[in-house]
This record gives structure tokens, sequence and C-alpha cells, in this order.
């Protein structure tokens, strides 16, 4: 499938379909060769009668990692400087070939939160010196989730003790 961006026309042959006609009985509502142009919502784009969505809220996110064995002294040492260097890791665990991070992150919407988690391993793996594992598991959930997820007793447990500890 080909991508268009918003409200630039595509040239396809006559023998591909057109997105979005309308047809009315077996005939298109447009003439023949005229195209529609693809369109998209941005993420955290609001709708007519939604608030905005500009104020930062809290995310609680899981991230989980696996891969190679490595030592197990080298990955806790991985994981206290990327807490070091990060001071908003809540805790994490590991095991000689996985590991799970838990924090808060502020940010707008779910897609910021996601993507900066996403981001978190990759970025830091050089620097901290981490395994070269890869991501497994994403979780990101808001506040008010995360708390009634715990109040009903199903959610993960509060990130106690916090730092760094085996499985």
């Amino acid at each position: 499938m080909r991508r268009v961006r918003p409200g630039a026309a595509a040239s396809r042959g006559s023998a591909s379909p057109s997105f979005g006609s309308a047809r009315v009985g077996g005939a298109s509502s447009r003439a023949a060769g005229e195209e529609r142009a693809l369109t998209s919502v941005a993420a955290g784009d609001s709708f007519e009668g939604e608030e905005p969505a500009d104020q930062p809220r809290l995310w609680h996110v899981t991230l989980s990692v696996s891969g190679g064995e490595a030592p197990l002294k080298e990955v806790r040492r991985g994981l206290e400087q990327l807490a070091h260097d990060h001071p908003f890791l809540l805790t994490s665990r590991y095991a000689n070939d996985h590991a799970e991070i838990r924090y808060w992150e502020e940010a707008r919407d779910l897609h910021d939160a996601a993507a900066v988690a996403l981001r978190l391993w990759g970025e830091h793996r050089q620097t901290a010196k981490l395994p070269p594992w890869e991501i497994v598991g994403l979780e990101v959930i808001d506040r008010e989730t995360y708390h009634q997820r715990i109040a009903e007793g199903y959610g993960p447990l509060p990130a106690t003790p916090v730092g760094v500890h085996p499985f």
C-alpha cells in the first residue's frame, strides 16, 4: 500500500482501487481518475467538545527487556547506572537474561510516554553499559488506572523497596 500525505494527490494506475470512494448503486461518486487524499488524526488531537489535553499527566511505565545471558554483576551495575542517570526510575528487577524497569513518566499523553519508554533502553545501552537485550514488553497506564488496580488488588504491587533488585 502506498501512503500519501494529507492533502497530497496520489498518482495511481487505473487498475488500483480508489480508497474512500463513495459508491451509489455500484457507481463511484468521483470522476474517473479523481483521487481522494488520505488523512489522519495526529496523536493528542482533540475533537469538538473535548477538553484540550495540554497538561502533562503521570503515567506508570513497566518496560521489560530480555536477551542472551549476561553476568549478574554487570546487569546490576548497568541498571544502577541507568537509575543514576535517570533518577525517576522507581525499581528495577533483573536476572541474567531479562529485566523489568518500573517508573513514573510525566507526559502529555500515552503516545508521548510510550515513545520515551521505547527509547530508554536503546539510548542508554552504551552509556550505562546495559546488555544488548531487546524490549519484549511495555505497559503504560495512567495514574488513575494504576491506583484503581492497586485498590482492587490485581495490579502491580507498589514499587517497594525502590532500587535495583534481583527477581
